[in-house]
């Protein structure tokens, strides 16, 4: 009798984690539609309500990020990391999975160390061109790492790596959603270009000083171009509020976007930060694309992710720090020169992978033999120690 395959993902902190990890369900559950998914994430973080959302099951775990400013509040960190691996570890006890698939997040950490711990085989998402450090510890006892840029043998052995490219939130192409309908869903005319600016799930002051700083110079005028302007939650009061007091024509503004197909094909040009789903989307959706990467996040990886796009001619890159008074301006410029756009739109087309989801497929010769058999074969993770893990993290984040 064929058995239910069990598979738990775990990861998540912004949006750039967790719609990639629902992909990675979605599209298990159309392979195999009596998979038992459950996911594990870190408390009171975006994916405690994203997954159940989604239809999936959640188990939430204290975890949080070390405090580089304040080496003393860290041991409340740790104190909070140890009581996450000791819940993983009951996670996966009571689970059973026949695989964990770790996407990055703070929940990453524990939950992986605990399915290889217990011999389960690991799976780890590297969404970006700089891996993380939670990711190249994890990789020590990981059978798979599916990454989305090449030469990633920089960090993780040769042998373990596929070349999948990012899974995605929607389904996602060149062709996309008929522009038409896209320029009616924003109340836009089909006369002026569109610029879309995008900040991630949970927005960022950057771009949204850009917007208030170019809106402020344009001197009560209605915009010259129309623009889609994605707030993100945590500045949607204060940017409505700026808007009231500034009432400008050509600009449609919310906290987050429900249909990004109709964003993308609206918009003519694409003002956005560098996160690894953000990068992968507008490679399928071809559009030409200005980066502002977040100085913010670990490794400075959204500026690699950036850089490596723009080496291959598929964007411009405006550095945070000149955001404010550069970023809308290069971007009138770009508006102003269809072929730069063109060249850059096949550019990009031409680094899409469109089917990464379904491509983290895990087969009986990779040690997992899914719907019988001996469960439990990557048995070398299980050398790992809890201290030794405690030890590696904290040396990593000193």
């Amino acid at each position: 009798m064929k058995r239910t395959i069990r598979v738990l993902i775990s990861g998540g902190g912004t949006g750039g984690h967790i719609f990639p990890a629902i992909s990675i369900a979605n599209a298990i559950k159309v392979k195999c539609p009596d998979a038992e998914i459950l996911f594990v994430g870190a408390d009171n973080r975006m994916e405690m309500e994203k997954v159940p959302a989604a239809g999936y099951p959640i188990k939430g775990l204290p975890v949080s990020g070390f405090n580089r400013s304040n080496p003393l509040a860290n041991f409340k960190v740790l104190w909070r990391l140890w009581r996450s691996l000791r819940m993983a570890r009951r996670i996966v006890r009571d689970f059973r999975p026949d695989v964990a698939v770790g996407v990055g997040g703070y929940a990453s950490g524990p939950t992986l160390w605990a399915a290889a711990h217990r011999g389960v085989p690991t799976l780890i998402q590297e969404q970006n061109s700089y891996a993380g450090v939670t990711n190249k510890i994890l990789s020590k006892g990981a059978k798979r790492i599916c990454t989305a840029y090449e030469g990633m043998e920089r960090f993780f052995p040769a042998a373990k790596i596929v070349l999948t490219g990012n899974p995605l939130r929607g389904r996602f192409s060149k062709e996309g959603a008929d522009r038409g309908e896209a320029l009616a869903y924003y109340g836009f005319r089909a006369e002026l270009p569109v610029v879309l600016v995008v900040g991630g799930s949970l927005g960022t002051r950057s771009l949204n000083e850009m917007m208030k700083a170019w809106i402020l110079s344009l001197g009560g005028a209605d915009a010259p171009v129309q623009v889609i302007w994605q707030t993100g939650k945590y500045y949607e009061r204060e940017m409505q509020a700026f808007l009231a007091a500034h009432p400008t024509g050509n600009i449609w503004q919310g906290a987050f976007i429900d249909r990004m197909d109709y964003a993308y094909a609206a918009a003519d040009l694409v003002v956005s930060r560098s996160g690894a789903g953000t990068v992968s989307e507008l490679c399928l959706v071809a559009r030409p694309v200005l980066f502002v990467p977040s100085p913010n996040v670990a490794e400075d990886h959204q500026t690699k992710n950036a850089r490596a796009l723009e080496a291959k001619g598929a964007a411009v890159v405006v550095p945070d720090a000149e955001a404010r008074t550069r970023a809308m301006a290069r971007a009138m410029e770009l508006l102003a020169d269809g072929e730069a756009l063109r060249r850059m739109s096949e550019n990009l087309e031409k680094l899409a992978r469109p089917d990464a989801a379904e491509r983290r497929h895990l087969s009986s010769r990779d040690g997992l033999h899914l719907h019988g058999g001996r469960r439990y074969e990557n048995q070398e993770s299980s050398r790992w120690s809890f201290k030794k893990y405690i030890f590696w993290v904290s040396a990593a984040s000193a």
